[in-house]
């Protein structure tokens, strides 16, 4: 491991872990090996430092929007994490290709299907993007809810540690069969990934998921 990216990496584990008291057990349950797309909720707050240092030694990168690198600090940063710019709002085939790479080499993919920081922490409806990629790939699919950081900032004002939690679910892939994958059945297929992840979240935080009831598993193939 490189020295630099050891020590940052080191220093954001031991940093978060300090101004955030971090319910992760149920990181043990992330498959120790092997190509995997983790996907979660995004408040934009603490969870990606909290997420990717905690997921060490395992190697781990990212999807992130492309106006993220005009920050300085963040470039440097997310470079040395080699994390993957994408244009949102088109179809990034530079961004696809680099994470069917990343995928295709047996990393860990982390993405954000809700496509923007729902700030709140309450789940807001998601994007269908990751689903071309998920179903080119092959590549397992594992949730992984969070909650608590949303109050980072308003906490950290106040010298207050915050409640981070954070939930692992099931693996699985999508599966449409022999079905033609239209617009509306990619929709479908990433609610029902949003509702997994809802699953594993106190019931507040499960916004447009709240539904449970409705929630359908049918392009969904448990492993």
């Amino acid at each position: 491991m490189r020295p630099v990216f050891w020590f940052v990496n080191t220093a954001v584990k031991y940093g978060t872990s300090m101004m955030c008291r971090i319910d992760a057990r149920d990181l043990q349950k992330i498959p120790k090996s092997g190509p995997l797309i983790v996907y979660s909720n995004h408040t934009g707050q603490i969870e990606v430092p909290v997420l990717y240092a905690h997921l060490q030694p395992r190697p781990v990168t990212g999807l992130a929007k492309i106006e993220t690198w005009d920050n300085w600090f963040l470039n440097w940063v997310f470079n040395l994490w080699e994390a993957i710019p994408i244009r949102r709002g088109e179809a990034d085939i530079v961004a696809m290709r680099k994470s069917l790479e990343v995928l295709e080499n047996g990393l860990i993919l982390a993405i954000a299907p809700e496509g923007t920081r729902n700030k709140t922490g309450v789940l807001i409806k998601a994007q269908p993007g990751v689903i071309t990629l998920a179903l080119r790939s092959g590549a397992p699919l594992l949730p992984v809810a969070h909650w608590g950081g949303e109050n980072f900032s308003q906490n950290i004002k106040r010298l207050k540690r915050t409640e981070f939690h954070i939930r692992v679910g099931e693996p699985y892939r999508l599966d449409p069969g022999d079905e033609r994958v239209t617009k509306e059945v990619r929709q479908q297929m990433v609610d029902e990934m949003m509702y997994r992840l809802a699953t594993l979240m106190p019931e507040h935080y499960r916004g447009a998921y709240t539904d449970l009831e409705n929630a359908t598993e049918k392009y969904i193939f448990n492993l």
